[in-house]
């Protein structure tokens, strides 16, 4: 009887909030789409930031390729770019490893954090929820906002006249710690920080209201095991975001005060151009330990939103129910459970106790179990199904691929005899590449193509995402194959240049390929943001339920208001996946319509 009455409640609390969006559209512009309280121009805010974000992060990967795969060539051609850091016609080494350092902030957090997170978090869970908004408009609009001056920080540090942040995207001291150590190590490591300390606080406060939404505002019936599994993703997301994040917080708050403080947190017995500082007692490796207790969680945090989203995709678009819907749920548990326990298979060259290496090895090898169970389901939700091959299914698809060749490299790296050979070779870059990187840039991809409808009440060109699809697909691969196989040879990352080193002669011309490869993927990724932007006004009309799916979003009008819903939100009495159900009548059935209407099609076991 109780939980009938909070339900009851809901609805009332819900069909109030109706009312009061009548008014919405009279609002004054700066309130509607820039300092707005619904969370889908939120969800857009984060898009179109993290979008460009992403051509920022390729562009400093694309010249930092070119030093790579050309080290001998001129490159006074940048010069009206990049100014002082070509001399000569040669990239300054100081501003590379500030290329490689902002390219891995820029796409870990920036990019494939706030930009997928933010975007389809903020986006789906009212409306896959039932709900009109999220707990706290107010909060939300001040998780982007936090998020924005987090990036105006950020970039700001890129035209520092001592260059940003160059100790690497990971911050190891002593780089990070000593302002005098590089130039780098000044003020664009003071920047790195601030801009890093405002994400924490975003991403913080983003995710108290994904989890305080999807936990209380369900529109009655959408009991949990009734969510979709992008809801699932994006919930347990949050959870694991509140528990690692402060962790990060309170490393870089020790890295403060090394630098600013005088304190010896991460430092001891230094010598910077042979004088001996005062710092005594630290350890840069509770540095790593602190970092990758949250860098290891980061990794699920930049992936499951893609599990999730790129599971509701295959089962809609295979016209199949997904496969294994309850083991899919506890998959994703299991694997955020166990991502807070094997950060220190990051640190087995550390010189770590070999029994202690041996326990995370074990750990770090079992987390592949889950993740396996999801991809035997993904490829079963396929099997013998009537697939239909959309853009967004192809990078789901794509998706699925990527993890699995980087997830067999991650069963080689996890082993500590094996890991201690190719640690800190292009093996380890190649590896996390695919399995983080582009995976999850696929999911995003996905989601993009597949919500676009309802975030813009246009679909998007089918023929133009073809040809980003493929080009993509294909770069990719033509990237990161190539980089296992030098990275067993022992080629080492974050070299500015190889060229002194008569063993790795030999690779000048696969590095000149994989440069090649990278520059035409990423150069490949303006046909989307061609395509993005014309179909926001050009493009073709979008019907209420272009995808013929299941789950709530597509119950809302094609540009659903503020509120979602202009009547009584739906109440839920299936789960989202009755696609192909023998007797029905069509070959999905929405969660809103009740067993009462679909009586040829009705099971045994439905209602329980």
């Amino acid at each position: 009887m109780a939980s009938t009455d909070i339900s009851l409640h809901k609805d009332v609390h819900h069909d109030h909030e109706a009312h009061d969006d009548h008014d919405h559209h009279d609002q004054h512009f700066i309130f509607k789409y820039i300092f707005s309280q619904d969370h889908k121009v939120i969800a857009k805010q984060f898009l179109i930031t993290g979008i460009i974000w992403a051509f920022i992060g390729g562009a400093l990967s694309s010249i930092f390729r070119i030093q790579l795969g050309w080290p001998q060539a001129t490159l006074e051609w940048l010069e009206p770019i990049l100014g002082k850091w070509v001399e000569g016609g040669k990239l300054n080494p100081e501003f590379y490893l500030g290329l490689v350092t902002m390219h891995g902030t820029i796409m870990v957090f920036f990019v494939l954090t706030a930009g997928l997170s933010g975007t389809f978090s903020n986006f789906l869970i009212p409306l896959q929820i039932g709900a009109r908004d999220m707990a706290s408009g107010f909060l939300n609009m001040l998780s982007y906002w936090f998020f924005f001056l987090s990036s105006i920080v950020m970039f700001l540090s890129l035209f520092l006249e001592t260059g940003p942040a160059s100790a690497g995207w990971t911050i190891y001291p002593p780089l990070s710690a000593l302002p005098q150590a590089i130039p780098g190590s000044g003020a664009g490591m003071t920047m790195w920080i601030v801009a890093m300390a405002l994400f924490i606080v975003s991403s913080l406060l983003g995710s108290i209201n994904y989890i305080t939404t999807v936990i209380n505002l369900r529109t009655p019936g959408m009991s949990m095991t009734k969510l979709p599994l992008t809801i699932w993703a994006f919930f347990l997301t949050a959870i694991l975001g509140v528990l690692s994040f402060p962790v990060l917080f309170s490393c870089v708050l020790l890295l403060i005060f090394d630098r600013s403080f005088g304190t010896s947190f991460y430092l001891s017995e230094i010598y910077v151009a042979g004088e001996a500082l005062a710092n005594v007692g630290g350890s840069p490796i509770l540095f790593q330990h602190l970092f990758w207790f949250l860098g290891h969680p980061e990794v699920y945090i930049v992936i499951l939103p893609g599990f999730g989203i790129v599971s509701e995709i295959i089962a809609t678009n295979a016209r199949k129910p997904i496969f294994g819907y309850r083991a899919m749920i506890g998959s994703m548990l299991g694997i955020s459970l166990l991502s807070f326990i094997v950060w220190a298979h990051h640190m087995f060259v550390s010189g770590m106790n070999p029994f202690l290496g041996s326990v995370f090895m074990f750990l770090t090898l079992i987390i592949a179990v889950p993740s396996a169970v999801k991809v035997f389901n993904w490829i079963a939700t396929l099997w013998r199904g009537n697939i239909v091959f959309t853009v967004p299914m192809l990078f789901s698809i794509g998706f699925v691929s990527l993890f699995i060749s980087g997830g067999l490299t991650g069963i080689i790296l996890g082993n500590s005899a094996l890991d201690i050979q190719v640690h800190n070779t292009y093996f380890v870059v190649a590896h996390f590449h695919l399995v983080m990187g582009s995976s999850a840039f696929f999911g995003m991809f996905a989601g993009v193509y597949h919500w676009f409808p309802k975030m813009f009440g246009r679909m998007m060109d089918e023929k133009l995402g073809y040809v980003h699809f493929w080009l993509t697909f294909i770069g990719v691969y033509m990237v990161f194959m190539p980089m296992h196989y030098v990275g067993i040879a022992g080629f080492p990352r974050r070299y500015y240049s190889w060229t002194s080193f008569d063993l790795f002669q030999s690779f000048a011309n696969i590095n000149m390929y994989i440069s090649l490869a990278a520059i035409i993927a990423w150069l490949a990724q303006f046909i989307f943001a061609f395509n993005f932007i014309y179909s926001i006004f050009r493009g073709r009309r979008a019907s209420a339920n272009p995808w013929r799916s299941n789950t709530l979003e597509w119950t809302t009008p094609v540009l659903p208001g503020h509120g979602n819903w202009p009547g009584p939100i739906p109440v839920v009495y299936r789960w989202p996946y009755d696609y192909s159900k023998p007797g029905a009548e069509e070959d999905f059935i929405p969660q809103h319509i009740p067993y009462s209407q679909t009586q040829s099609s009705n099971l045994p076991h439905d209602k329980d």
